[in-house]
């Protein structure tokens, strides 16, 4: 890259945490593309997405933990509802 430009992403979530690997999938990729250096990540939660940022979950037998990859985007990104 040159300069100081970054690199920005949106990403829109609004699937519920569990029952669809998309969810999944965009905070797997948001989680990895926080790593690099000039990359700007959003993440769009809407409808039943919302419901990725919700504290406390009970995680289903089998799938990993929305919230916790979630938070851990939040670090290093935005997020937006």
């Amino acid at each position: 890259m040159i300069g100081t430009e970054s690199t920005r992403y949106l990403l829109i979530i609004n699937d519920g945490p569990y029952g669809s690997e998309r969810p999944y999938n965009a905070l797997r990729l948001a989680m990895n593309l926080v790593k690099r250096e000039a990359v700007h990540v959003r993440v769009f939660l809407m409808g039943d997405g919302v419901q990725c940022a919700i504290k406390g979950q009970q995680t289903p037998q089998g799938y990993y933990n929305i919230e916790r990859m979630f938070t851990a985007v939040m670090r290093c990104g935005d997020v937006a509802t």
